[in-house]
């Protein structure tokens, strides 16, 4: 066995590369079985980001569709399930959301290429299509509608020039020429997901709210009957203005299956027709589902025999078999410790999107007669040696209070390396985005690239994250800015209570709301020594008027309605914060940001500039919300590592010194 070299913390080598890590940005999603057919979606960094839908029959893996066709649907721009695979005499049809125009294609076998099934909108990509079913009669495809015009209609509320429905599109591409084509289903809400029509086709069951609410504030289950095409005497079974009621699933044509928080976690229901009160199958604290940010995915499917493949734990979410005849609830024995509410099923056979602390997420299939479980694909190909893996530590620390914290903790993990005697290693806290989000202690290669290198990570489920109860998620209202800086610090300050980091080599880095949380924590503490925001939030007043309708009344609940609460917006922003900034700071921007403008990072690097604090501020042309791209993943990851090297001192290995600029 080779002695190990000591080196210090942070310049340990590794095999681990930034582009190894962008290889591993490969994303499968939203799986469907029939038979012994298995489709998904898979989105390659390679290619830019593109999306195509892979079909697996007989062992062999077809992608259907070739660059530069690309199946992502741009519905609440957190997008979703964007094809539904269609049974024809011929064989398979597909029918995808494009993303260049966002119009409805098929492709039909033998085909040389897609054709329009939506029409041309009047402004780009102005009509947006997801969460797609085939309709009764097989000759439509039923889905919501995102149409974004220039006035909201007479009589119906809502943002300006944002409006949808659930409608009904022929699948003989008459709707292509023809926009009248297209028929109205439901209308009148202003967001719609998870439309389910009945299995007789007599009735027909979805999920809408209402702004300010997001979708785990408060949602109702609906359910109308139809008639000759369409749906009348539309009804609430379940949900409310404090009730988040999500995921209808018919079990038969007079019961449906609902998942409700109702009781403080989201447990499954089965709901009646007729009036009956709703009966909770299986009470338990714990949760069946997450957060209802992309549309398209189910948490639970229903199996032939009438048992019920569910997802279910505190934190992850492990795969059990609900039995409504004996009351059982029985989890599978698979190597799997974490799905994705992504569940899919036919006969006896689940498909899923799952992985583990070893295993990257992939798209499983299992046999529930058999117990055969097999991995189909895996967003990591080849999988580094594991001694290189660092072992998560699942901790429930102590926050402000006496309240818990949710933390997963990566030690410094490498085979060929050891750190000094008496050296601690310096240690970055994750925040993950949302902020109603989590994270996982599923494989995840961009922790790796640090902890291999002798950088310790803490992720960091703050309050507000799902997976522990609507209470836990609830103590972020009106308390963001607040309460995930306490949790954030926290994790740093357990670290360093226990002996297990360095005090003087603390980072912080998040995305989206966790870059938010990232800027907030640098201008209100002096705990950390280097911060990382991806495109993070620092203005609430700009972000609120610029940002995207979905998420354009969320911050009324995270800190307050407009008017009235202009002072908090104006306390929390750290851009307003600026000069008490105690860090430098590395700032990464999408310069096509729909959700945070380019701007929230801009304005927040002049400010540095004023304080001649020292900063780096890269922007990256093409990437939206969530960077897609291999080369942007590269750069960010490298200029990150140079970063924290040059801030916490140390010399990471392999990358090119970072220009920070003062003034």
């Amino acid at each position: 066995m080779t002695a190990r070299a000591t080196l210090p913390y942070g310049s340990w080598p590794s095999p681990i590369s930034a582009a190894d890590v962008a290889r591993a940005r490969l994303r499968l999603s939203f799986p469907t079985v029939v038979g012994d057919d298995v489709w998904w979606q898979e989105t390659r960094p390679e290619e830019g980001g593109r999306t195509t839908v892979v079909h697996l029959r007989g062992g062999h893996r077809t992608e259907l569709l070739q660059a530069p066709w690309d199946a992502r649907t741009r519905v609440h721009e957190y997008g979703g399930r964007s094809y539904l695979p269609i049974r024809t005499a011929e064989g398979w049809s597909l029918v995808f959301s494009n993303y260049e125009d966002q119009r409805l294609h098929r492709l039909d076998p033998g085909d040389p290429k897609p054709y329009p099934l939506t029409p041309e909108p009047a402004v780009p990509a102005g009509l947006r299509y997801a969460d797609f079913v085939l309709s009764p009669d097989g000759t439509e495809i039923w889905c919501v509608c995102e149409g974004h015009i220039a006035t909201a209609p007479e009589g119906e509320e809502g943002a300006a020039g944002i409006r949808r429905a659930i409608v009904a599109v022929p699948l003989d591409g008459s709707a292509a020429e023809d926009a009248a084509a297209i028929r109205e289903l439901v209308t009148g809400a202003h967001f719609y997901a998870s439309p389910a029509p009945s299995p007789g086709g007599g009735h027909l069951a979805w999920v809408q709210w209402n702004h300010p609410r997001m979708p785990w504030d408060g949602t109702e289950v609906r359910v109308a009957a139809i008639e000759d095409g369409v749906t009348v005497a539309p009804r609430t079974v379940k949900g409310g203005l404090t009730e988040s009621a999500v995921a209808p699933l018919w079990n038969d044509d007079e019961t449906l299956y609902v998942i409700s928080d109702w009781p403080g976690w989201w447990n499954i229901y089965q709901v009646g027709l007729h009036g009956e009160s709703p009966q909770a199958l299986y009470p338990a604290e714990e949760e069946f589902t997450g957060a209802l940010w992309q549309l398209g995915g189910m948490p639970y499917a229903l199996l032939g025999d009438g048992r019920l493949a569910v997802l279910h734990g505190e934190g992850d979410l492990r795969l059990g078999i609900y039995d409504p005849e004996t009351l059982d609830l029985i989890d599978l024995e698979v190597p799997y410790e974490h799905w994705q509410p992504q569940l899919s099923a036919d006969g006896t056979t689940i498909v899923g999107i799952a992985g583990g602390p070893d295993i990257p997420p992939s798209v499983v299939r299992v046999d529930t007669t058999t117990g055969r479980v097999e991995g189909l694909r895996r967003e990591l190909p080849e999988l580094p040696d594991v001694a290189y893996l660092s072992k998560p530590r699942a901790e429930r620390l102590e926050g402000p209070f006496g309240r818990p914290v949710h933390a997963y903790v990566f030690p410094p993990t490498n085979p060929e390396a050891v750190a000094p005697e008496g050296e601690l290693p310096p240690y970055v806290v994750f925040v993950h985005g949302g902020p109603t989000g989590r994270v996982s202690k599923v494989l995840d290669l961009e922790r790796a690239y640090f902890t291999s290198r002798g950088i310790g990570v803490i992720d960091v489920n703050y309050g507000g994250s799902t997976g522990y109860g609507r209470a836990y998620r609830e103590r972020l209202r009106r308390q963001w800015g607040v309460v995930d800086v306490e949790d954030a610090v926290a994790a740093a300050q357990a670290l360093v209570e226990g002996g297990i980091a360095d005090p003087a080599r603390l980072a912080i880095r998040g995305g989206s709301a966790g870059g938010w949380t990232t800027l907030a924590a640098v201008t209100q503490t002096d705990v950390f020594k280097a911060a990382t925001s991806y495109y993070g939030i620092s203005d609430l007043q700009s972000f609120a008027e610029a940002t995207h309708d979905f998420e354009s009344h969320y911050l009324f609940g995270l800190i307050g309605p407009l008017p009235g609460f202009e002072r908090a917006y104006e306390e929390r922003s750290p851009l307003n914060r600026a000069e008490h900034t105690s860090c430098p700071v590395l700032l990464l921007q999408g310069l096509n940001d729909p959700v945070v403008p380019p701007d929230q990072s801009e304005r927040f690097a002049v400010a540095l500039a004023a304080k001649k604090m020292p900063y780096a501020y890269l922007t990256f042309e093409g990437e939206s919300h969530g960077f897609r791209r291999a080369d942007t993943v590269i750069a960010c990851l490298e200029a990150e590592l140079a970063f924290y090297g040059q801030t916490l001192g140390f010399e990471p290995r392999g990358v090119d010194p970072i220009d920070l600029t003062v003034g």
